[in-house]
């Protein structure tokens, strides 16, 4: 079990092992883009570290936009009910356009989303996510590219938090039972 700067923090994906996923992804979506421009949509706050790295990895000319949406409170379960807390800054409308996302679990925000730019008529939809946790899916929906399937563990770090805390960890890392102090 390695560690990180937070004390008692289980690794489950090291900064290396992200890296050379992220790479792989933003090679696969160069390929089937072809050329073609892309508008990045980033899923506040979390998959900002994942946008940004993977807009690095992706070798075609694409823009940024964000969206912000609330599930989750402080606390380590989803409420269910999916809130727009920040929209667009501009249509996306006959955009091939990429959704962003650090984690796909329930699968709320996500079907939410979807559903949202649909109604704007983007040239084409897709969704990639770093993390996949196919067994919490409320919603039926599946990620275009994903990173990495886990099981069902509460993970922070490189974007994900608990409570706002532990965004900055390089490492995705698996949240004790108890939160570490």
């Amino acid at each position: 079990m390695a560690t990180t700067i937070y004390q008692g923090l289980e690794v489950l994906f090291s900064r290396q092992q992200i890296a050379e996923r992220v790479a792989e992804m933003g090679a696969q979506i160069t390929r089937d883009l072809n050329g073609e421009k892309l508008v990045m949509i980033g899923v506040l706050k979390g998959a900002a570290p994942f946008l940004a790295d993977l807009s690095r990895a992706i070798q075609i000319d694409a823009t940024f936009d964000f969206v912000a949406t609330s599930s989750y409170g402080k606390g380590q379960r989803s409420s269910g009910a999916v809130k727009l807390i920040k929209d667009l800054d501009h249509s996306i409308e006959g955009k091939n356009v990429l959704v962003v996302e650090d984690i796909l679990d329930t699968g709320l925000t996500l079907s939410y989303l979807r559903k949202l730019f649909v109604q704007q008529h983007p040239k084409s939809l897709r969704i990639a996510t770093l993390l996949d946790k196919p067994s919490r899916r409320i919603e039926k929906i599946d990620a275009d590219y994903v990173g990495f399937s886990i099981p069902n563990l509460f993970v922070i770090g490189y974007g994900m938090d608990y409570a706002e805390r532990y965004r900055n960890l390089p490492d995705i890392c698996v949240m004790p039972a108890g939160e570490p102090e």
